[in-house]
């Protein structure tokens, strides 16, 4: 199916379990930081399909693996907000964990401990070429490249996407992953992908230039188009090895930056579904950015 004409959005990615704690101050070692802490959906993938719906994806399908502990709570909040998901339950591993730690200051900064647990043991008999039935587009997260398995299950998956003409977008998910990674094998691994979202800090590490405009065209030169997301400075467009558009953060005030990148990716990618254009679907991203980092979690508000 072509881009810009309806369809469904896949998404392929990771599903786990966020434990958010916010604190105020630094924590204290050795004793109790006071925080509030809260159990919610999570999941870069998985976020960023619920954000597609959110904002008006018709159709989106997310294909993820969790344990069986969790497995019907994340199927049931997935179902309510909008995605068709298609959850494969491992047989031993349990669900992924992420705990969640926000600086309750102003810049409502956080740090990931992650344990991925079933999230990144997708494989390629998870994949079957009839997910793509109906699919305008494919969305991949970046944390499936972190591991054997779920590596190859991209490759499937993009040519499977390739033999269709499905284009596939990719969001490198974490500057520490990517770094143990490696550049030029995370490049090698990416070199179908039709459109590239890193973070400012991701598409400088991937290119060693210190500016994320420089980094973005550069990156674009490898990539067709390149959007980079760069919090309360907005987002780059880049394609062909410069930068076509500088689209401004609409205002938020923090109170927890998780998960506004996923909320840009899925907004960006309902737009593109939608027949936008990429800088039209980049300040729609960034309207969504906004709206996610003034909610506690990483998911948006349920449907009434």
């Amino acid at each position: 199916m072509a881009p810009g004409r309806g369809g469904a959005l896949l998404v392929v990615g990771d599903v786990v379990t966020d434990i958010v704690a916010r604190h105020r101050g630094p924590l204290a070692a050795g004793t109790d930081t006071a925080a509030v802490i809260r159990t919610l959906p999570g999941g870069a993938g998985a976020n960023v399909a619920c954000w597609a719906a959110h904002t008006g994806c018709a159709e989106v399908r997310l294909v993820g693996r969790v344990g069986a502990d969790a497995a019907k709570w994340h199927e049931r909040e997935l179902v309510a907000a909008g995605v068709r998901p298609r959850l494969v339950v491992d047989p031993e591993a349990a669900t992924g964990t992420v705990v969640c730690l926000v600086d309750n200051g102003a810049s409502a900064e956080r740090t990931f401990l992650t344990d991925s647990g079933a999230s990144l043991r997708l494989e390629p008999a998870d994949w079957s070429d009839a997910l793509l039935d109906g699919v305008a587009r494919l969305h991949l997260s970046g944390y499936l490249l972190f591991s054997e398995p779920s590596r190859a299950l991209v490759s499937v998956a993009l040519a499977s996407a390739r033999a269709r003409g499905v284009p596939v977008s990719l969001d490198p998910a974490s500057a520490g992953f990517l770094a143990a990674l490696g550049v030029d094998r995370f490049l090698a691994l990416v070199e179908d992908v039709d459109v590239l979202l890193p973070s400012r800090d991701e598409a400088c590490l991937l290119t060693g230039l210190p500016d994320p405009a420089d980094a973005a065209a550069e990156l674009s030169r490898q990539v067709p188009l390149v959007v980079a997301k760069s919090g309360a400075d907005g987002a780059l467009v880049a394609r062909a090895g410069s930068v076509l558009a500088r689209v401004p953060a609409a205002p938020a005030t923090p109170r927890d930056t998780t998960g506004a990148g996923d909320a840009f990716t899925g907004a960006f990618l309902a737009a593109l579904v939608a027949g936008a254009d990429p800088e039209d679907a980049a300040a729609r991203g960034c309207r969504a950015g906004a709206r996610a980092v003034e909610r506690v979690g990483a998911r948006p508000p349920a449907r009434d």
